[in-house]
């Protein structure tokens, strides 16, 4: 009877053995299957995620090209509008030089038409004063007419010596103490247009 126990007890063994082995294998086998599985898809979402990039990389390169045609388009319409305007203020600079001074030219008419009046009033008259009454008053006109365009005649004489505003022609000993570096005599007037020295002064200086 004891052998009998023990023989069942084995048998009992082998089978839950061979169970457990067939689980193994079952469960072993459901592993790699899932495996497997698990590596198909992501397989898959790698060929999706590639397709997505190489589409985006398309859209952007597309993109792309249209903002760098837009740009080349601004580009040439900037350039030919500034050239247009290089152009445009050349002209209008070229004129204006042509016609800078028809102001003045225009000022300086009547006194021309005074000046031949007088010519003419002077001819077949002795009267040397009348004769330098009317220069005087043309002269007179002319200045005022200069002095109101910012012409400036400059006041030299008897002035400390200024490079500034005056050119040397010679030195002399200076007359008196109070003339030494200062304006003794005035060969040629200064003149100034809108406080800007357009001629120098040529002067006398006392050493």
């Amino acid at each position: 009877m004891k052998c009998f126990i023990n023989h069942s007890n084995n048998n009992k063994a082998d089978n839950i053995n061979v169970t457990m082995t067939k689980k193994k294998k079952t469960n072993k086998k459901e592993k790699e299957e899932t495996k497997k599985q698990s590596e198909e898809q992501n397989q898959e979402e790698t060929k999706v995620a590639e397709e997505n990039s190489e589409t985006t990389c398309e859209d952007d390169k597309a993109s792309l090209e249209a903002q760098i045609a837009e740009l080349k388009d601004k580009h040439l319409r900037l350039f030919s509008e500034f050239d247009n305007f290089r152009k445009r203020t050349t002209k209008e600079r070229i004129e204006l030089f042509k016609t800078a001074n028809a102001d003045l030219m225009l000022d300086l008419l009547p006194i021309i038409d005074d000046f031949d009046r007088a010519m003419k009033s002077f001819q077949g008259t002795e009267d040397v004063e009348s004769i330098k009454e009317g220069i005087e008053l043309v002269r007179n006109k002319f200045h005022s007419t200069l002095e109101r365009k910012g012409l400036k005649c400059m006041d030299s004489q008897g002035k400390k010596f200024d490079t500034d505003f005056h050119e040397a022609i010679t030195e002399i000993p200076a007359p008196t103490k109070d003339l030494k570096s200062k304006v003794v005599d005035v060969v040629e007037k200064g003149y100034m247009l809108n406080d800007k020295v357009i001629r120098y002064a040529k002067v006398v200086v006392g050493k």
